[in-house]
């Protein structure tokens, strides 16, 4: 059975509300900037001993956290880097829970031992996303580095042993595109939902090259994006989606098809925020401007910033005015991040949806099922 948990209706009721009052209801904390991974596509990691000294301390994130609280922040992710090497995790994650904060996790896993694991049941968090790379050790030393594959699934038993929440994240590169069937058939075997990308962003937060050898052609690319979608949809969602991807694809002309010209609009400076391991607030991780500092100003100030100047943001005119733009997962990150500005349309993106929408109006005409398998991957 195919396992579909969309998020639940109560979180998506209150960002819409916050929507409408500039409410902060969810943050997203970068505890630290440092990992025992090395992931060629990381935009956080840090190696240097400066970077570590710089990271906020036990009070100034619960500091903040409270802060956030009194705004009207419900629920909080807890990230990094790797967020349980820092000796205080699980004191700021008590610290968050005792605010009435819905607490959600980002791991690699490799660091959930069986202590870790009955700490987690001691202070049960939301849920815990554990990225998962692969499905060998050769895949993961490639990836990571480190050969740790059994470490990670351990670390997964564990937890859900523990009666805790898991959902995996799988982040698609060219180091680990190969193995994306047996972590498909990994997260089956296990009972857990499961989360995979196949866009990597240019991790320019880190200065690292917008063109990183990692990244998948954006054809292959959207074969896999076609192959998760066949994984976690229903039979009958997926012909309606392909069914729908068809129709866009025969557009011509966006206006005459009825397309909505409203602004692409996710969560990043509406009702979420970001702050990073150094204290900087951003709108999206994946972002390096509009910032604002919390620790300066406040976080009520800084808030009030982000707000303001992420308003101000809007896609480029060839965005916008693209007749398979409902078929587009353009935001104001990525447009940054891919471009430098919100002048141009990023052509990585533009490539991929494209391929994204022959392949699916591909599989309505052909009638594919969820069952059938994705070859068209290899």
């Amino acid at each position: 059975m195919t396992i579909n948990r969309e998020e639940p209706i109560f979180s998506t009721y209150l960002h819409e509300k916050g929507a409408r009052f500039g409410i902060p209801i969810s943050g997203n904390f970068e505890l630290t900037a440092g990992c025992n991974f090395r992931c060629p596509m990381c935009y956080v990691r840090e190696d240097s001993a400066s970077c570590r000294e710089k990271e906020l301390t036990t009070a100034q994130w619960l500091g903040l956290a409270e802060e956030a609280v009194r705004q009207g922040m419900v629920f909080a992710l807890l990230t990094g880097g790797e967020p349980l090497i820092r000796r205080d995790f699980f004191e700021i994650l008590r610290g968050m829970k005792r605010l009435g904060l819905l607490v959600t996790i980002n791991t690699n896993g490799s660091l959930i031992d069986r202590e870790a694991a009955m700490r987690f049941a001691e202070d049960p968090p939301l849920r815990v996303n554990i990225s998962l790379y692969g499905t060998e050790d050769s895949t993961y030393l490639r990836m990571c580095g480190q050969p740790c594959r059994e470490k990670v699934l351990d670390g997964i038993r564990l937890l859900k042993q523990a009666g805790i929440d898991v959902r995996l994240n799988v982040s698609l590169t060219e180091e680990n595109a190969d193995d994306f069937d047996g972590i498909l058939r990994t997260a089956r075997e296990l009972g857990v939902h499961i989360k995979a990308s196949a866009y990597m962003y240019p991790p320019v937060r880190v200065g690292k090259d917008a063109a990183s050898s990692c990244r998948l052609d954006p054809d292959r690319a959207a074969a896999l994006t076609v192959a998760y979608d066949r994984f976690r949809l229903s039979e009958e969602s997926f012909r309606l989606r392909a069914g729908r991807m068809k129709e866009i694809a025969r557009r011509t002309d966006g206006a005459a098809a009825g397309l909505s010209k409203r602004e692409k609009k996710c969560r990043a400076g509406r009702t979420g925020f970001w702050i990073t391991w150094d204290g900087r607030m951003l709108p999206c991780g994946l972002m390096t401007a509009p910032v604002a500092y919390p620790l300066k100003v406040g976080f009520t100030a800084a808030w009030e910033q982000i707000k303001r100047e992420t308003a101000r943001i809007t896609l480029p005119d060839g965005c916008r005015s693209c007749p398979k733009r409902d078929a587009c997962f353009i935001c104001a990150a990525i447009c940054s991040a891919e471009t430098g500005g919100y002048r141009r349309s990023p052509e990585y993106v533009c490539r991929m949806t494209e391929s994204v929408m022959h392949r699916m109006a591909d599989a309505a005409a052909c009638g594919v099922t969820q069952r059938e398998n994705a070859e068209e991957t290899r």
